[in-house]
């Protein structure tokens, strides 16, 4: 089960948004951290996409 964080980030004029999920990596079995920097409507779409 993959757990999620979400952080929101403002920056002069753009509003960003950090999102960093944990998942299980394939080839070891040990769990990773997956992080990316966007737009806060696009979040939910990543998230599901890993």
């Amino acid at each position: 089960m993959a757990k999620k964080t979400v952080a929101t980030l403002q920056t002069s004029s753009k509003r960003l948004t950090k999102a960093i999920k944990m998942v299980k990596s394939p080839k070891s079995g040990a769990y990773i951290f997956v992080e990316s920097v966007m737009a806060p409507e696009m979040v939910n779409e990543w998230l599901s996409k890993h």
